[in-house]
């Protein structure tokens, strides 16, 4: 049931048992549950059948008010630092794995979020509002359209069963899917807990799982090997991972250790946000009073959670300290190449200035935030430039652009525009693209619109009153952010004067 013939439901991850996970059953809701999105395209993808899925049968699995045929839902065991103090034992909370699909080599987990409580609620009832459940679900695949490594969301399932939060609101569950729901948190759990045999075996299944290549060998020297090519492979991942985050202005806003994912994905998406005017310190999170995880702070903070798990992995490479200590080191190398490429590409600068165009990106990020310049629209609006002409002719030419920015009776903000904009012509010598090439892969590289919360405050206000027109027209323009011919004005458009004024917090 629920696949196709191309696939097959295992037990792998869960076959591992105690003491890395623990079986709990779901929890099923009191009054009906109706299914508001259903991702025909991943199920089809991970090799599920969207039909059966939209069946009464299916839609009662995805709201966690029956079990997956066949498979006993499991909680895992993880700790972390949240906004850097060590809590010992956190967990899921409220996420409970249902269900392992293999399509050949392509392996998937299936998670439910908000599905009731696990032994590691805290005290906490294990639901999710239809508020968090809608941004999770709507920012999962706006990232994955963005080409940015993420968990996936394959439903979303709402109930009107209250749930107690600073209101009273209504339940949802959110199906998320991804190779692997692994976090740092899990490392250092085993780590800090001393279970030395059982950390050991945690990441001999979780290497030979995802990173076949990776050969861990039957000797001590060989394991120890393995794992440090496994951690240079974290490392790596998890900066580039934060250079893509800001080539896109997002914040993540809750960057503890246990929302780190082992493969570089980003997960746990709580009081995120797309940045609208740029600022430096940008923070999306309310309860982030200092500062902690804000845009200029994220690179910094991956490299501070490396640390972190560098130092549970100690537990297993002690020997291997200075080695680690290296590869941690290499951090700020791959995340500057990343960032200068990304950003590189999206002002479609040739490769070939080096420093020049590292130098020239700062300067960009200087002059968007002196002038609160929107993120999202900035970038795009550098598809009507033409790297062929100056920056005079730059200039007019910008001003036709849908996306322009600027506020062309800000004196200062016209004169520093000139100023970028010859900048940015001197580093166009030797380009060889013809205009129209240029501009469409500028067009390629920029989004036209991103899940800006606003848009999303919307959509949500809408369901809340049951009316979910709006959540799936918003689902639809995120699913091809790039193509703003199909766009309605709104989504493309500088934010209204009071987006600036809502608020998120870690409530969900």
């Amino acid at each position: 049931m629920f696949h196709n013939r191309d696939s097959i439901f295992v037990r792998e991850y869960s076959a591992l048992g105690t003491p890395f996970l623990k079986e709990v059953p779901t929890t099923p809701f009191k009054t009906p549950c109706t299914l508001l999105q259903l991702n025909r395209s991943l199920a089809e993808e991970i090799g599920l059948q969207a039909d059966e899925l939209s069946s009464p049968m299916g839609v009662e699995v995805l709201a966690g008010n029956a079990p997956w045929p066949g498979f006993n839902a499991v909680a895992s065991v993880y700790c972390g630092h949240q906004f850097g103090v060590f809590v010992p034992q956190l967990g899921d909370g409220r996420a409970l794995l249902i269900a392992e699909v293999r399509k050949g080599a392509q392996y998937r987990q299936l998670q439910l979020k908000g599905a009731g409580p696990t032994p590691y609620s805290r005290h906490a009832d294990g639901r999710a509002v239809l508020r968090s459940s809608i941004r999770e679900y709507v920012a999962s695949e706006a990232m994955h359209a963005l080409g940015i490594p993420t968990t996936r969301a394959l439903s979303l399932t709402a109930c009107s069963d209250p749930v107690f939060r600073e209101t009273t609101e209504t339940a949802a569950v959110v199906c998320r899917v991804s190779e692997s729901f692994l976090r740092f948190g899990h490392v250092e759990y085993f780590a800090h807990t001393g279970q030395d045999e059982a950390l050991n075996h945690l990441l001999t299944w979780h290497i030979e799982q995802h990173h076949p290549e990776i050969e861990l060998g039957d000797t001590e020297e060989s394991r120890a090997q393995g794992l440090l090519q496994w951690f240079e492979w974290v490392v790596k991942r998890t900066a580039e991972l934060m250079a893509q985050w800001q080539s896109v202005g997002f914040c993540h806003g809750v960057m503890n250790t246990d929302n780190m994912s082992l493969l570089g994905l980003t997960i746990d998406y709580g009081p995120y946000g797309f940045m609208d005017s740029f600022h430096i310190d940008h923070i999306c999170n309310h309860s982030d009073e200092g500062g902690r995880y804000s845009y200029r702070n994220q690179p910094r903070l991956g490299h501070w959670n490396l640390y972190a798990l560098a130092q549970a992995l100690l537990t297993l490479l002690r020997p291997y300290k200075d080695t680690v200590q290296a590869l941690l080191d290499a951090y700020a190398d791959h995340f500057e190449a990343k960032h200068t490429a990304l950003f590189a590409k999206k002002m479609g600068l040739p490769a070939a200035h080096g420093e020049q165009t590292r130098v020239h990106i700062e300067q960009t990020l200087k002059f968007m935030h002196t002038h609160g310049l929107d993120f999202t629209r900035f970038f795009r609006s550098l598809s009507a430039l033409d790297p062929h002409k100056d920056a005079t002719q730059n200039l007019a030419l910008w001003q036709g652009s849908p996306h322009f920015c600027l506020a062309l009776g800000d004196e200062a903000q016209v004169d520093d525009a000139r100023e970028w904009l010859s900048g940015w012509c001197a580093l166009q010598t030797g380009q060889s693209a013809s205009p129209i090439d240029w501009q469409l892969a500028i067009a390629a590289t920029n989004p036209a619109m991103v899940a800006r919360n606003h848009l999303l405050q919307a959509a949500i206000e809408q369901a809340q009153q049951g009316e979910y027109a709006e959540l799936n027209r918003l689902c639809a323009a995120l699913s091809d952010p790039y193509n703003d011919q199909h766009l309605p004005p709104h989504y493309t458009a500088a934010p209204p004067s009071w987006a600036k004024d809502l608020v998120l917090s870690c409530s969900s």
